[in-house]
């Protein structure tokens, strides 16, 4: 049994498909970018909530930095 592959370099191989390449790294920086966002805002509001007290004022702090945070990411 003969082995068939190419032996070249990768570009005389099989055909990349550059538009979902594109695509799929997109998807991964956003994610990367707003999941990063969603921790720091966690770890504010657990600071804030921590040192003011109340769950119900955290929670807006939350919000408010995930919304300040989207719209400077953007």
């Amino acid at each position: 049994m003969a082995d068939h592959s190419p032996t070249g370099p990768v570009e005389l191989g099989a055909q990349m498909d550059y538009a979902e390449h594109d695509r799929t790294y997109k998807g991964f920086l956003g994610l990367a970018k707003y999941g990063s966002l969603v921790c720091a805002a966690i770890l504010i509001a657990m600071a804030f909530g921590f040192f003011v007290g109340g769950f119900f004022s955290a929670l807006i702090v939350f919000i408010l930095v995930n919304a300040v945070g989207a719209l400077i990411l953007r």
